[in-house]
């Protein structure tokens, strides 16, 4: 759907050309004024193609008058308001007829008839049968009014000038062409040359669509769904890149070139790796364009297909902890306390010495993912008959799958102390110290972070793992070597089913905790 034309003005059946002029400049003008106006005639299909020559002109006349503000020379800018051939000739054209109009007002002025030694000249510039000196000669000025105006940076001699000092020799021969027949009493005359002749009518430019509100849009969207509890902070430095690299706001004028070359500016300029570009920067872009899209607020997905390859992963060895893996990070783990610094002064709050402690011992029985252990809140620890049981939800932070799910604590654990520890904790987060709720899937993060950086700094975990995530592929291995059905092995670790059946039915807590139940203890002393 075509927007409002911009500087553009209708008023009782008439068409023009407007600009608004600030205040601060108004003064500069050779008359001072709020605006300028150029008269474009009640033709709307010959005012739309006089429109761009007649924007560019009223523009070329605020740019001088904000030089002269600043006491500078108005000297032009070279294609600062840019036409094309065709353009400059139907603005050429129209100025030529117009001024003819003028002049048939002054008495005497239509006494002069055409010269016939230049229309030859025009026919043969028409059929570039002239030289540069020669073209120069005969439309050097109308190509120096151009480029004073800024609407063309072209340089004498190249091809491009030749192609406009053309173009001006045909808008001035058909003007010559309209001035004979109007001496002989026709006013009816049109343009025969197929560069005027019935233009097509330019399609009006539609109104720009920010990217910046389509990101507000969207992320007020999935916000209210349950999604991207931490308010989008992971995916603004992608927008904020992105208009960066374009240097404007305009969703509508990204185009999949666009798109490919800041995919490559990320990874050979900014650095970033293969899996960062893939799985963030261009997934966040394909998922506002494909919303974008739906909601009719763009025409086309251009980012739908924008993909990096990632490097395919080798793995040396297998994904989760041997059972000597295991131990000894546990056993790291649970005797952890945390060493004073040179001045005695202890720098690790209580909140990161909880989480070393039992982060891994509960991501080992219940192959949680480590974020949603370390969101956990006193208030999602309850019993439940006889059994101690953790509830991880969305509204303690995030959750991969958006959905709650209760898990059943392992009979180790609580020897270990750990309900000691929730029943002594003060209520809120029991691994992080964020207050407010809308913080509090960062600050997992940011703990769950520390935790692989201390498991590898320290040499406890091996290389070639996952410290942290290699406990949801220990518990998935052990639970097959001891026969767990693997669909209660994925509702304790919040894994989706794989067939339509596994929808059907329901896993109980009952059925959880058998399954834990028959985890065997670690020999930790």
């Amino acid at each position: 759907m075509a927007g409002k034309l911009r500087h553009w003005k209708e008023k009782d059946g008439r068409f023009y050309a407007r600009i608004a002029v600030p205040e601060r400049l108004r003064s500069y003008l050779d008359r001072p004024r709020s605006e300028l106006i150029e008269p474009l005639g009640a033709d709307r299909r010959a005012a739309l193609r006089l429109h761009p020559a007649a924007v560019a002109k009223l523009q070329h006349l605020v740019t001088e008058a904000e030089q002269k503000s600043k006491g500078e020379k108005p000297d032009p800018l070279p294609a600062r308001f840019p036409l094309t051939e065709t353009q400059m000739a139907r603005s050429l054209y129209a100025e030529l007829v117009k001024m003819d109009d003028h002049f048939r007002g002054v008495p005497g002025a239509c006494d002069i008839g055409v010269d016939d030694l230049r229309v030859r000249w025009l026919r043969n510039a028409m059929a570039g049968k002239l030289s540069d000196d020669e073209l120069q000669a005969l439309a050097g000025p109308w190509v120096r009014q151009f480029q004073h105006l800024g609407n063309t940076d072209v340089v004498r001699g190249s091809y491009e000038w030749r192609q406009l000092a053309r173009a001006l020799c045909v808008a001035e021969y058909e003007a010559l062409s309209r001035l004979a027949e109007r001496d002989d009493g026709d006013f009816s005359g049109t343009p025969t040359h197929p560069m005027l002749a019935n233009p097509e009518v330019p399609e009006e430019p539609l109104e720009p669509v920010s990217l910046s509100r389509l990101w507000t849009d969207y992320l007020a969207g999935r916000v209210q769904a349950g999604f991207l509890k931490d308010g989008g902070k992971r995916q603004e430095p992608v927008l904020k890149s992105l208009r960066s690299f374009l240097k404007h706001d305009d969703a509508r004028r990204i185009t999949k070139k666009d798109l490919l070359e800041w995919r490559d500016h990320l990874l050979h300029v900014d650095g970033k790796a293969a899996k960062t570009v893939n799985d963030i920067y261009l997934s966040t872009i394909r998922s506002i364009f494909a919303w974008a899209h739906d909601n009719e607020r763009l025409p086309a997905n251009v980012a739908a297909t924008v993909r990096q390859p990632k490097p395919r992963k080798v793995h040396s060895r297998e994904r989760g902890y041997t059972d000597a893996e295991a131990l000894a990070v546990l056993k790291a783990s649970i005797a952890h306390q945390p060493k004073p610094n040179q001045f005695g002064f202890v720098r690790e709050t209580a909140h990161m010495t909880a989480a070393k402690r039992w982060s891994p011992i509960l991501c080992a029985f219940s192959g949680a993912r480590i974020s949603e252990i370390t969101q956990l809140r006193k208030e999602d620890i309850r019993c439940e008959g006889k059994h101690w049981v953790m509830r991880i939800t969305p509204e303690a932070g995030t959750v991969k799958t958006g959905a709650w799910r209760d898990v059943p604590i392992h009979r180790q654990v609580v020897a270990l102390g750990f309900i000691d520890f929730v029943q002594a904790a003060a209520d809120g987060p029991l691994f992080h110290g964020a207050a407010n709720p809308a913080r509090f899937a960062m600050a997992a993060a940011s703990v769950s972070d520390e935790l692989a950086k201390w498991l590898r700094r320290s040499g406890i975990a091996p290389k070639g793992i996952q410290p942290n995530h290699a406990w949801r592929h220990r518990l998935k291995t052990k639970a097959r070597e001891i026969g767990i059905s693997d669909r209660v092995v994925d509702a304790i670790q919040g894994h989706a089913g794989r067939t339509a059946g596994d929808g059907y039915g329901d896993v109980t807590l009952v059925a959880k905790a058998a399954a834990i139940d028959r985890l065997p203890d670690f020999e930790l002393t």
